[in-house]
């Protein structure tokens, strides 16, 4: 609600650049894409390689990561 109230602030105050943050974001979000999907491929090949590396020590009886906190 609070953005909603900002954002109807800065149409009155400014409104050809409100204007133009409308248009703008959508397309951002699209070309934000890409982006977000590598980073999510990057974090599950790290996450894999960390339970690669870790494998012997579960086996071995070392506790679970979320036993430790």
């Amino acid at each position: 609600m609070l953005t909603f109230l900002l954002w109807i602030l800065l149409f009155i105050v400014c409104w050809p650049l409100a204007l133009a943050a409308l248009i703008a974001y959508p397309i951002l979000w699209l070309l934000s894409l890409p982006f977000r999907l590598v980073g999510i491929a990057v974090d599950g090949v790290f996450e894999l390689l960390k339970a690669i590396v870790l494998l012997p020590a579960r086996l071995l009886g070392g506790r679970p990561a979320a036993a430790r906190s």
